[in-house]
């Protein structure tokens, strides 16, 4: 079954505050180009985090709407991969014109981009293969996980 857009914005949060928490913890301590406390690097990544969530939400909405002039309403398993592209380029821009609260001064981009890749290829595999097998019926529920 196709995932509804119900379904998406579900699997997006859920990956998110799952793999996406645990992928971000793993990934802190080995980052490019941090200074200062380890506190203060964590507290910087997950607000990343949480920024990404956000704005995919409304990216989620986007995809939508370019979905309908696709004749099965479906992306290719690689479109899926290809837009950590444009998204990871909106987050960067807002966090580096300082738009993103919370985010005390400059990240350096080789620190956002190994972060931000690591985590979204991990989430990218996880929806790919492992989550078919830990949620049996979320590809029939159109991706819902609740």
């Amino acid at each position: 079954m196709i995932p509804t857009l119900a379904g998406r914005l579900q699997t997006r949060i859920f990956l998110l505050a799952t793999v996406g928490v645990v992928l971000t913890a793993l990934v802190v301590p080995v980052l490019p180009g941090t200074t200062g406390s380890p506190a203060r690097t964590y507290a910087t990544a997950y607000l990343i985090l949480l920024a990404v969530a956000v704005l995919g939400l409304g990216w989620e909405l986007v995809y939508h709407l370019l979905m309908q002039f696709r004749w099965d309403k479906d992306w290719p398993t690689i479109f899926g991969l290809l837009t950590i592209v444009p998204e990871g380029l909106l987050v960067w821009v807002l966090l580096d014109l300082g738009m993103i609260p919370g985010v005390p001064g400059p990240v350096a981009f080789s620190t956002f981009a190994v972060m931000f890749g690591f985590v979204w290829i991990g989430q990218w595999l996880f929806v790919n293969g492992p989550i078919r097998v830990f949620f049996v019926q979320w590809r029939l529920r159109g991706g819902r996980v609740v």
